[in-house]
């Protein structure tokens, strides 16, 4: 016999909205009274340019047919692959 229990079932909500805001406000929290957004920010893109340079040949071949297919991010601000 198939007998429906959902009538036993106490009902469970949670407000994602808030509990995002709390993870935001945790996580600048963590960051501290010094983290620089900016700064941050510039060194990943030095970072980005120093991994990338000093490509031979068929390495640049290579990294160009993978930026133009949006597997690699390019050169743009916001970098991030399509894929």
């Amino acid at each position: 016999m198939n007998q429906d229990s959902t009538g036993d079932l106490t009902p469970f909500s949670i407000d994602l909205t808030f509990e995002e805001a709390r993870r935001r406000a945790e996580v600048v929290t963590a960051l501290g009274p010094h983290w620089d957004p900016r700064a941050a920010l510039q060194g990943e893109d030095e970072a980005y340019a120093l991994l990338y340079s000093g490509l031979d040949a068929e390495q640049q071949r290579v990294y160009d047919m993978l930026v133009e297919a949006g597997v690699l991010p390019g050169e743009e601000p916001g970098r991030a692959a399509s894929h």
